[in-house]
């Protein structure tokens, strides 16, 4: 199934996720010709306006790139298989929902019927695995390992909760430490944002195990959709067979009424 069963199953979820409506770029400003006789020298810059340094470029770009729409992805089969299971068992029952693609490093976001809300880059632990580290979650970052940094894989609920610093976060797996929150951007080292915006998810893994959305999309449609009661959080497997990890998706077929004998 390359696209969402929405026709077999009735589901409220469009073959093709878009992506939420975001403001369009702000045209650049009209650049004024010189006055007349006193054109500048070949070469040279104008008094007070420098050439804005690399540094100063990066930043511009990152933050022009925060109103970019993202890009529009058809979801894989694994996708397809649990958004159907979903709909088919209501396993999220009366919560909003979010789908994780590690692989493909994509967040789909839905109410609770089902309704899609929109899709999003995000970005995920450096480590490839589907499990937490024993005992990750009560180590200081910086005992934290590459090997371990991962994002686990498999069904959460997930809730608002306090984090480091009094800030607030949805908690997917607070025993290990592992939450969504939108973008950090403290170490400019790391161009978060940047990797958002690159077009394939091969730069996505960064992250000491936590999931980092654009601070758009969180603001707009995350936090006002799980800040009240939460919801279920499903993220798919790295490495492992995906019927290991939601050993009920076998039953989709049954389920789903698609099985002839």
């Amino acid at each position: 199934m390359g696209l969402l069963p929405a026709v077999l199953l009735g589901m409220s979820v469009s073959p093709v996720l878009a992506a939420p409506t975001t403001p369009h770029k702000p045209a650049p400003a009209v650049k004024k010709a010189p006055a007349k006789g006193k054109a500048p020298a070949k070469g040279a810059v104008a008094k007070g306006k420098a050439k804005p340094s690399a540094a100063a470029k990066r930043k511009a770009t990152a933050k022009a790139g925060e109103s970019r729409p993202a890009p529009t992805i058809t979801p894989s089969d694994s996708v397809g298989r649990v958004l159907g299971w979903i709909a088919a068992e209501h396993d999220n029952g009366s919560l909003p929902y979010i789908v994780i693609d590690k692989q493909a490093a994509m967040l789909f976001l839905f109410r609770a019927n089902g309704e899609v809300i929109g899709q999003t880059p995000v970005l995920l632990g450096m480590g490839v695995g589907d499990d937490s580290s024993p005992g990750v979650g009560a180590k200081n970052l910086s005992q934290i390992g590459p090997a371990e940094r991962t994002t686990p894989a498999g069904r959460f609920v997930a809730k608002f909760g306090k984090a480091f610093g009094h800030t607030q976060v949805l908690w997917v797996d607070y025993a290990n430490s592992v939450a969504l929150h939108a973008v950090i951007t403290t170490n400019k080292k790391e161009h978060r944002v940047a990797r958002l915006l690159s077009p394939t998810p091969d730069d996505n893994r960064i992250s000491f195990g936590c999931i980092n959305v654009g601070t758009s999309f969180y603001t707009k449609h995350v936090r006002p959709l799980f800040q009240k009661a939460g919801g279920v959080v499903y993220i798919l497997p790295d490495t492992k067979p995906l019927d290991d990890v939601f050993p009920r998706v076998r039953l989709l077929p049954y389920l789903s009424g698609e099985r002839t004998e």
